[in-house]
């Protein structure tokens, strides 16, 4: 396939690390225009280009994966040419203290995440590739059957994108769950016990489960908090994010 990436940073590295290895042709772009990711090219063996050319080269699937703080920033018609068939992956976090400020509509517990972002795009969007490390995802899939494979949730109101996005997902190694839509992408939001958790796929579905789809007002303000004690830790280390 071709795959375009917006968004060089760990996880958009991680995945054109992969996506390469497995013979599809990745073009990759960031803020910074196409000749600051030499370093890039190299490592992952995709080929630099700029947003517009990603929406432009006949994509098959296309990654935003960029600051949620960002997400505003990009052209309001990035996708007007891109084909309604074409699933748009939102890897997106909301990171408040580390990185994007405070961001009111995400306070609320009225949107998730993926929807702000799906708002912003104007198109619908699948989530995945949130909740696992950059690390693990570019070095621990494994094939499929094997014990202990790690599980990603994927969520997204379009079905027919989910279900091509889970068949890349389980492609690069990965058993890929089903978390229902947007609304339900909550439940794998930072703060979660599934967020950063590779848990296998019995257990990611259990866990899904075990929430329900509607967050609770006491859901949302144990996540908060939990996010919150996560994101003061990192601090703590001095863990940069892109």
């Amino acid at each position: 396939m071709n795959i375009g990436i917006i968004g060089a940073g760990h996880i958009g590295s991680a995945l054109a690390v992969r996506l390469t290895s497995l013979g599809h042709s990745v073009y990759i772009a960031n803020s910074r225009g196409p000749e600051t990711l030499q370093d890039v090219a190299q490592k992952t063996g995709a080929t630099p280009v700029t947003a517009e050319e990603v929406a432009r080269r006949g994509s098959d699937i296309i990654v935003v994966t960029i600051p949620l703080k960002n997400i505003p920033d990009l052209p309001k018609d990035l996708f007007a040419s891109v084909p309604a068939e074409v699933p748009i992956i939102d890897t997106s976090n909301y990171y408040p203290m580390l990185r994007d400020g405070k961001m009111p509509e995400l306070e609320t517990g009225d949107l998730t995440e993926s929807e702000w972002v799906q708002q912003h795009l104007g198109r619908p969007v699948v989530k995945v590739f949130n909740n696992i490390y950059a690390h693990h995802l570019e070095g621990k899939g494994q094939p499929a059957g094997t014990p202990g494979r790690i599980a990603l949730p994927v969520a997204s109101d379009d079905a027919a994108a989910k279900q091509k996005v889970m068949a890349l997902v389980e492609e690069l190694g990965f058993d890929a769950v089903d978390d229902g839509t947007l609304h339900e992408s909550w439940r794998q939001q930072p703060g979660t016990p599934s967020y950063g958790a590779d848990m296998p796929a019995d257990k990611l579905r259990e866990h899904l489960a075990s929430l329900g789809t509607e967050r609770t007002d006491a859901q949302h303000k144990e996540f908060l908090a939990n996010h919150a004690k996560q994101e003061q830790a990192m601090a703590d280390q001095g863990i940069q994010l892109k």
